[in-house]
C-alpha cells in the first residue's frame, strides 16, 4: 500500500491516519545495528497485537568494508491489522543510515515511499564508496519519494553530551534514535524496548541509559517539530485466541525439537558443526540443558552426524543440523543411519549455492540433494517447513516419522524461514502429539531386524538390555538376523524392503488439501517457504476475478497418497520454486504430468506480485 499524505491539524500537530498494513526496511552498515533495531520494532508490534512478517538480510562478508554495498545489512518488517503471508513486496518506508544503504535498497522502495536518511554520513568519501558520482540528496533523483533528511549522528551526540561514554560508543546509539523516530511515526510505545535495554545491559547501565535517552530524543524530535506531517497507526490484528509470541524459524525449530523430546520421553542430543544459516539452532538448543538437552559442537560435519547416530543407538533422540555444504559431508553418515535403521533427524537450513555460494541468502535448491545425494538406493523421508511458526510443528512431525519408522528423516527449512519471524500461538501441552517410544524389552525370540508387520520398522533395542545384544554397522544386513550378508537375493530383498518402509509412510500422513475449486484450469503447487507468496498471490488473483486453486506440500518423500489424483484434476499446474525446477522434475517423473516451472534463484524469496503476474499470464486474466 501507499502511505496516505495529509496536512497538519489546526493546532499545528501532525494529522493521524490509520493504515491496514505497512512495510518498513531498516538498512545500514553491518555494524549499525539494523538487525537489532528491526527486531525491537518487530517485538513491540507483536506486543501491540499486529500480525507481522520479517525478512532480515545479512551481508555475506564478515568484514566487508564500511560504507560499501557489500557491507549493507537490512531488516524488513511488515505489520498489519489482518492476516498476512509475506514480509511485503516493496517497502513503504526506508531508513538509510548511509549512502550505500540508500543505493542498495532504493530500487525496492514503493513510489512515493518515505525515506529517512542520516545526512551526517553523506560525505564525499562515503558517496564515493557507495558508487555515487554526486550527492542524491542534492539532485532530482529522489523526487519520486518523500525524503526526510536527519542528522542522526549529530543529534545522537547532542543528546549524549553528558554521557560518560566515549564518542565511538555514543555514535553506536544512533540506530536507537532512528528507532525512536519510527516508533513515533507509527504510534508504537517505547516502554517494552526500554525494559529490554535495561535487562540486556544490566551490567553496563550507562549503555542502557544512553540508548534509552537517544530513543526518547528521536521520539521527541518528531513530536515537537513538524518533520512529519502525518502520523500513522496500525490496529491489532484479529488472530485466533491464545497466547502469542514473535518467533524466528530457527527458534521455532529448536523449541519444536525440545517439545518432541519431552513428548517422546527421549533425551535430546544435537551433534552439529556451525554453519550459516543453521548455527542458531545449535545456539538455541544449548540454552535448554535444564530440559535434558545435550549439545555437542563437533570438529566437523562428519563427526556431528556420527555422534547423533551414536546417541540414537544409545536410546536418545539424535539430531544433526546443517546447510547444503554440510549435508553433502554428512551423506555417508546418513547412509549409515539408513543401513542400521535408527531414528535420526537431519535439519537442512538451505542457502544459496553451490559451494560457499550465498551463505546469508535463501534458496530451495537442496531438494534433489536430500532425495538422492547418497550412494546407491538410500531412501529417506523428506519433509519441509513452510513458515517460521510451522518449523515447530514440522520438528514434531520429523521426530514422529523417525521414531515410528526407525529411519533418518530430513527436515528442510531455508534462510528465509530461519531468520524470518511471525506471531506464533503457543500451544497447550495437550494439543501436542503423543510421541512416546517403547523400547524393545523382550529377549525371547529377539532378532535385531525383525519387522513390525505394518510399518516394517525394526525394534529399537538399547545396548545393555539383557538378552538383546546385537551388532550394527554399514555392511549389508541379513533379513531378520542382522548378520553381515553378501548374498544377491538377500541384498535385493533388503534394498526393496527399506524402500517399501519409506513408501508405506504415505499411508500415515495427511492427504494434500486443495484450497479453492477441487478441479479446474490452474493449480499452484508449492513446497517450503513459497507458501506465503503463493497464498498472497492466489488470494489477490481471486479478488481480481481469476479462478485458481492452491495446494502446498509438507511431505515430499513419500508424496501424499492422493497427490496424483489432485494433479490429474487440473489442466495446468504451476510450481514456483527457488531453484531450477527440482520439485517439478520429481512430479513429472512420478506422475507423468506436465508441471510448469517458475524458477527464481536470486537469493531472495518470491514476492506476491511475481507469482500473481505468472498466474495472470497463465489464466488469461480475470474470468
Amino acid at each position: 500500500m501507499t502511505l496516505p499524505i495529509a496536512g497538519q491539524t489546526a493546532a499545528g500537530r501532525a494529522a493521524e491516519a490509520t493504515v491496514s498494513d505497512v512495510v518498513i526496511r531498516f538498512a545500514g552498515d553491518s555494524g549499525d545495528g539494523m538487525q537489532l533495531t528491526g527486531t525491537q520494532f518487530t517485538n513491540t508490534s507483536a506486543l501491540i497485537g499486529n500480525d507481522l512478517s520479517t525478512l532480515p538480510d545479512f551481508p555475506a562478508e564478515i568484514r566487508a568494508p564500511a560504507g560499501t554495498l557489500a557491507g549493507v545489512s537490512g531488516f524488513q518488517v511488515r505489520i498489519a491489522d489482518h492476516d498476512i503471508h509475506t514480509p511485503g513486496d516493496a517497502p513503504d518506508v526506508l531508513i538509510a543510515m548511509n549512502p550505500a544503504a540508500l543505493k542498495a535498497n532504493l530500487r525496492d522502495l514503493r513510489d512515493n515511499g518515505v525515506i529517512i536518511v542520516n545526512t551526517d554520513e553523506f560525505s564525499p568519501r562515503n558517496l564515493k564508496r557507495a558508487g555515487y558520482e554526486g550527492n542524491p540528496l542534492e539532485d532530482d533523483s529522489l523526487n519520486a519519494f518523500r525524503l526526510y533528511q536527519v542528522g542522526l549522528t549529530t543529534m545522537t551526540r547532542r543528546a549524549l553530551e553528558d554521557s560518560p561514554l566515549d564518542v565511538r560508543s555514543k555514535d553506536r546509539c544512533k540506530n536507537f534514535l532512528a528507532l525512536g523516530m519510527v516508533y513515533w511515526l507509527f504510534s508504537r510505545p517505547l516502554e517494552s524496548t526500554i525494559d529490554w535495554l535495561r535487562v540486556k545491559f544490566k551490567r553496563r547501565p550507562e549503555i542502557a541509559e544512553a540508548n534509552v535517552k537517544v530513543m526518547k530524543a528521536g521520539w521527541n524530535f518528531c513530536d515537537i517539530t513538524d518533520a512529519f506531517q502525518v502520523r500513522y497507526d496500525v490496529e491489532p490484528a484479529k488472530l485466533e485466541p491464545g497466547i502469542y509470541r514473535s518467533i524466528h524459524g530457527n527458534s521455532a525449530l529448536a523449541i519444536g525439537l525440545v517439545a518432541a523430546s519431552r513428548r517422546s520421553g527421549l533425551p535430546l542430543f544435537l551433534g552439529a558443526y556451525p554453519i550459516t544459516p543453521a548455527s542458531d539452532v545449535l545456539h538455541e538448543l544449548a540454552t535448554y540443558k535444564h530440559f535434558g538437552v545435550t549439545t555437542y559442537q563437533a570438529e566437523d560435519e562428519i563427526a556431528a552426524v556420527c555422534s547423533a547416530i551414536g546417541a540414537s543407538f544409545g536410546g536418545s533422540l539424535g539430531v544433526t543440523c546443517s546447510s547444503g555444504p554440510g549435508i553433502a559431508l554428512k551423506a555417508e553418515g546418513i547412509n549409515l543411519a539408513v543401513m542400521v535403521e535408527l531414528p535420526l533427524v537431519i535439519c537442512d537450513i538451505q542457502r544459496g549455492g553451490p559451494s560457499t555460494g550465498l551463505p546469508t541468502k535463501t534458496e530451495q535448491a537442496d531438494l534433489l540433494q536430500v532425495m538422492f545425494g547418497r550412494n546407491n538406493e538410500s531412501p529417506v523421508p523428506v519433509i519441509a517447513a513452510s513458515s517460521p511458526a510451522d518449523c515447530f510443528d514440522t520438528a514434531l512431525e520429523a521426530v514422529r516419522l523417525a521414531t515410528t519408522w526407525m529411519t533418518p528423516v530430513i527436515l528442510l527449512s531455508d534462510g528465509y524461514i530461519a531468520n524470518g519471524a511471525e506471531p506464533w500461538r503457543i500451544p497447550q501441552v495437550e494439543e501436542l502429539p503423543d510421541l512416546r517410544v517403547d523400547f524393545h524389552q523382550t529377549a525371547d525370540g529377539f532378532m535385531p531386524y525383525m519387522r513390525d508387520e505394518n510399518s516394517l520398522a525394526r525394534p529399537w533395542a538399547i545396548p545393555g538390555t539383557p538378552g538383546l545384544e546385537h551388532r550394527i554397522g554399514g555392511l549389508e544386513k541379513e533379513d531378520v538376523t542382522g548378520n553381515v550378508n553378501y548374498e544377491p537375493d538377500n541384498h535385493d530383498y533388503m534394498v526393496r524392503l527399506r524402500a517399501e518402509k519409506v513408501a508405506r509412510i504415505a499411508n500415515e500422513i495427511p492427504e494434500i488439501e486443495v484450497d479453492g475449486p477441487q478441479a479446474g484450469q490452474l493449480l499452484v503447487l508449492g513446497w517450503g517457504s513459497t507458501l506465503g507468496a503463493i497464498t498472497g498471490a492466489v488470494n489477490q488473483a481471486r479478488a481480481d476475478g481469476i479462478t485458481v486453486s492452491r495446494a502446498h506440500l509438507k511431505h515430499i518423500n513419500p508424496f501424499p497418497r492422493n497427490l496424483g489424483d489432485v494433479l490429474d484434476r487440473f489442466e495446468r499446474v504451476l510450481a514456483p520454486e527457488m531453484n531450477l525446477g527440482q520439485l517439478a522434475l520429481l512430479l513429472r517423473a512420478r506422475y507423468l504430468k506436465d508441471i510448469e516451472t517458475y524458477s527464481k534463484v536470486e537469493g531472495k524469496p518470491f514476492t506476491r506480485d511475481e507469482i500473481l503476474h505468472r498466474i495472470e499470464s497463465m489464466a488469461g486474466g480475470p474470468n
